[in-house]
């Protein structure tokens, strides 16, 4: 098997892949669809509601951080998956119905929103984690490459199949149809081969627990460095929801169909960033912060095409970027921590890269109301620079990041990482770049 692949040469991998692709496909199909009613059907075209949503949907995330880790590192993982994945079916179900039956109000897809965002809070970090159980530690980041090529396959066929069934039958059965979908996964999760599970440590039961995995971070400093960038980018600039919408909404004037398609032309570029991503042997620092300016530049390239086409064909670059800087540095947070720590570490990993949300998404959807839809990329754009910054006054104040004038007038570039010494030439300048992993 190639090496993009390896990780589905194992059965337990095999079978939760399968069962999540199908799973991710219904949970596109539900943003799609959810994104839309609150936009069309419930609002009159309010971006402002449509953060809102989001906000209650991912704020729960930040707010049970320290509980949610530390359940996803002290119960059996397996188990806890088939309690949340079942709960999140019967919310869709719930949701669905009322939708069906003409009832359902702005109010009742916020609590909606809530309550599913309380439910993924634990089902989160569980689901990070549990990956390194069902492969070897040397084929982890090839499996979150993988995971999160899943994912974005799944945008390419779910919102585009939710903006022709809304149009079609109508926002409620894409509800149920997502609640259906979880099934996949519940029923991958029952077939695993629990004997060849490699179940990590559980964490102890002692005082001070719930901030261990703050403490833990603390003494990280490469990894503080890349939650600064992730919350930012987070916070600011994976609002695709609101981009999407209302551009197609607001900017050219289409409907539900073209809104649907528009997110499955992003996942091109997301689908070929993780499976690239997956052929790598191990994430690197450089290409994560390299990944956050790109995803600046092509959020403003975006924000200035002119035609409904020119603006899909650029979001397979916003695609790429973004899942390039997401995948790399979910990889190398969870390659280079503690076992034991690695549920706490991935709680707080996901509450900070989605926990931005309460605040940014309704900021991005006020500037794509007051503003205009091409200004909320504008703040897209912005994130993804300013994490790039972070990035690279990190190097410059950790990793001794220095410029020196040779006689040879060419440029060295000499990187010192884990002991290894690389140099390439260009012209004018050397530079030297001593880079220390920090444990």
């Amino acid at each position: 098997m190639s090496a993009m692949f390896r990780s589905l040469s194992g059965i337990n991998y095999r079978l939760w892949f399968a069962g999540a692709l199908v799973s991710n496909i219904g949970t596109w199909m539900q943003r799609t669809a959810q994104d839309w009613i609150v936009l069309t059907m419930l609002t009159d075209n309010d971006a402002v509601a449509v953060g809102i949503t989001m906000a209650l949907q991912l704020g729960p995330q930040l707010l049970l951080v320290p509980w949610s880790g530390l359940i996803a590192d002290r119960f059996d993982r397996r188990r806890l998956l088939m309690l949340t994945q079942s709960l999140m079916a019967m919310l869709g179900v719930a949701l669905g119905l009322m939708v069906l039956f003409g009832v359902a109000e702005l109010w009742h897809v916020y609590v909606f929103a809530f309550a599913l965002g309380v439910v993924s809070a634990i089902d989160a970090p569980a689901r990070q984690a549990f990956v390194s159980e069902l492969v070897s530690e040397r084929d982890l980041p090839n499996a979150v490459s993988l995971n999160s090529a899943s994912f974005n396959a799944a945008r390419l066929v779910g919102p585009a199949a939710a903006g022709l069934l809304t149009v079609a039958v109508g926002a409620g059965w894409v509800f149920l149809i997502n609640a259906a979908t979880f099934a996949a996964t519940l029923l991958s999760l029952a077939l695993l081969r629990r004997g060849e599970l490699r179940v990590a440590p559980r964490a102890p039961r002692e005082p001070g627990q719930l901030l261990e995995g703050f403490r833990y971070v603390s003494k990280r400093p490469d990894i503080l460095a890349i939650m600064v960038a992730v919350f930012i980018i987070g916070t600011f600039g994976l609002n695709f929801a609101i981009f999407t919408a209302t551009m197609a909404r607001v900017e050219f004037d289409h409907g539900a169909g073209e809104f649907g398609l528009l997110s499955s032309v992003l996942a091109i570029g997301s689908v070929t960033g993780a499976l690239l991503s997956a052929r790598r042997d191990r994430p690197r620092l450089r290409l994560i912060f390299a990944a956050a300016a790109a995803f600046g530049v092509t959020c403003a390239v975006s924000a200035v095409m002119p035609t409904f086409l020119t603006f899909a064909l650029s979001l397979i670059l916003v695609g790429f970027a973004s899942i390039t800087f997401m995948t790399t540095a979910n990889s190398y947070v969870q390659t280079t921590t503690d076992p034991v720590m690695r549920g706490r570490v991935m709680a707080l990993y996901m509450a900070i890269f989605v926990g931005g949300t309460p605040i940014g998404a309704p900021i991005v959807g006020w500037a794509a109301n007051e503003l205009g839809p091409r200004w909320a990329l504008g703040v897209g754009a912005t994130s993804g620079l300013l994490a790039a910054l972070v990035g690279l006054v990190w190097m410059v104040v950790s990793h001794d990041l220095r410029l020196r004038r040779v006689p040879a007038s060419r440029l060295r570039l000499r990187l010192t990482h884990d002991g290894s010494d690389r140099a390439a030439a260009h012209d004018d300048l050397a530079v030297e770049e001593s880079v220390a992993r920090r444990a």
